[in-house]
């Protein structure tokens, strides 16, 4: 995707949705972590259903720990992967506490200290939480990048790469939302709802799904 297709990309992303914003629910930095941490591999739909239950009883890393791993598993056994899940937020919430005085950390490198914090999840928090213009590579963008031709790789890091270096400075704070929703409701995976994308005449895909 060329320079002057990119900035048209991006400006009818922004025009239909100026301000957008994660479709996991939560009201603090810690909720946010924890919400993106059990979101691994489930939808987000199903972590607001569990998140829904457990932070009205428990939305801090102490009161997390209180409730112990079995305690946890309790709340959210609906998740995919739960056991092992409730094990890594457990072990975030304790080095939370004993290193960090209970609060989530700003850098990348303190983040993806925390057992089950990936680059992904501490890229979520630093743009969400923070107002940091990261990119969170997810299998969406992922998909986006490389079939549109807005930023070809073969790994999510080197899609991120490639997005930091192309996205233009007015379009990063927001990029990784517009893609996660625009991969996720438009240019998804099976077969692309290009008769219907607003951004179709920016994209490099040849194979354009015709209306059916």
């Amino acid at each position: 995707m060329k320079k002057a297709a990119i900035e048209s990309f991006f400006a009818i992303l922004q025009a239909a949705n100026p301000t957008p914003e994660t479709e996991l629910e939560y009201s603090t930095p810690f909720e946010l972590l924890a919400a993106v941490l059990l979101s691994a591999q489930a939808t987000d739909v199903g972590v607001n259903k569990a998140t829904r239950k457990l932070f009205p009883v428990a939305n801090t890393p102490q009161a997390i720990l209180n409730l112990g791993v079995e305690g946890l598993e309790s709340y959210i056994k609906t998740i995919g992967l739960y056991r092992s899940k409730a094990k890594h937020l457990i072990e975030a919430c304790r080095m939370l506490v004993e290193q960090h005085g209970g609060e989530v950390p700003r850098t990348r490198a303190e983040l993806e200290a925390l057992p089950g914090v990936g680059r992904k999840t501490a890229n979520v928090v630093l743009n969400v939480a923070f107002g940091e213009a990261t990119m969170a590579v997810d299998t969406h963008i992922f998909r986006v990048g490389n079939r549109t031709g807005l930023a070809p790789g073969k790994t999510p890091l080197e899609v991120e790469m490639k997005l930091e270096k192309r996205v233009p400075a007015a379009y990063r704070l927001h990029a990784h939302h517009w893609l996660i929703l625009h991969g996720r409701y438009v240019c998804v995976a099976r077969k692309p709802l290009c008769y219907q994308c607003a951004v179709a005449p920016c994209c490099d895909y040849k194979p354009k799904t015709p209306a059916p």
